[in-house]
């Protein structure tokens, strides 16, 4: 038995702080029409994929970040994008910042991604849980990493969602560097996540990985599709923006941890893989058998702290 399904990675390059929200949803319609041209039945836009990212400018004001924020999905400048897809029978997820209101009426501000079928029905809405970067202003960066200042964590966590012919998660940038990301939408049954991210190559706070940021970024996605049985299928924002050089190298990943698609440039580029979603059986059925292999009575740790606890010896001290 087999369940294709032909996915596109759509990367885009940069996109500058002047750029408006239609420019934008123009170059998406291109790529999601070259995907739709090449049998995509799924195309997977990056993280924040709407704007600039702004988290590397510091703001004093919060309306000046609002802005670029979206309060309805789809909204004004996004409808296009919908109707395109659905006049076409193809699928998307796209990155966007949300501003969200509660009933009270305090803002709030997630970095989310959202999950369209090709009916143009909204499967689901994931809120990025992993916000990596910091709070305050520190002028000392070449850039800021603002998202822990601009954005909250998603309070409703990782869920997996029967769509495009199997099951289905959503992840987003820095949440691909976080086994426990794979794991739980696995052990929802996932075949397929789907990652946007938009990744500078320079680390301020240790430049000496910056060489590694192609390797890594390929190591933690298929070290997940591989350790969960799972395809994944990462996708870039890249390029110099605004002065700072974001890693394209998008990808689709096989279960078996091998990538079967692979960008060649920093720009607007569509990447297509025809996956066949039975595959995820050949290691969820054999090597990763959860049920039959996974001894949680031993891992109790993974939820119980956040930091190290340092290990004791019988009496009582550093082992």
């Amino acid at each position: 038995m087999t369940r294709p399904l032909t996915i596109a990675g759509a990367q885009l390059g940069p996109i500058e702080l002047g750029h408006s929200r239609a420019e934008v949803v123009e170059r998406l319609l291109v790529l999601l029409r070259d995907a739709a041209g090449r049998g995509a039945e799924l195309v997977v836009f990056p993280e924040l994929a709407l704007t600039t990212f702004f988290p590397r400018w510091w703001f004093e004001d919060q309306r000046d970040i609002d802005a670029f924020f979206e309060r309805s999905m789809p909204g004004p400048d996004t409808a296009p994008l919908f109707d395109e897809a659905r006049r076409l029978g193809v699928g998307f997820s796209l990155g966007y910042a949300e501003l969200a209101t509660d009933d009270d009426g305090t803002d709030r501000h997630f970095n989310t991604t959202i999950l369209v079928e090709r009916d143009g029905s909204v499967v689901t809405r994931y809120r990025k849980v992993h916000l990596p970067g910091h709070e305050e202003h520190e002028p000392w960066r070449a850039f800021q990493h603002l998202e822990r200042g601009y954005f909250e964590p998603g309070p409703e966590g990782f869920h997996a969602h029967r769509a495009f012919g199997g099951v289905v998660g959503l992840a987003t940038c820095n949440d691909r560097r976080w086994p426990e990301t794979y794991r739980v939408l696995s052990l929802q049954g996932a075949e397929l996540v789907l990652i946007g991210y938009n990744t500078p190559i320079h680390y301020p706070p240790d430049p000496s990985q910056d060489r590694l940021a192609g390797f890594h970024n390929e190591l933690v996605m298929a070290a997940g599709a591989y350790q969960n049985g799972m395809w994944v299928v990462g996708v870039a924002k890249a390029g110099a923006e605004a002065g700072c050089d974001l890693l394209g190298e998008s990808r689709i990943i096989a279960p078996s941890g091998e990538t079967v698609a692979l960008s060649t440039s920093v720009g607007d580029e569509v990447i297509v893989a025809e996956c066949d979603l039975d595959l995820c059986a050949n290691y969820k059925d054999t090597l990763f058998d959860f049920d039959r292999y996974r001894m949680i009575e031993h891992y109790g740790a993974i939820t119980a702290q956040r930091g190290p606890i340092p290990p004791t010896n019988d009496e009582g001290g550093p082992r």
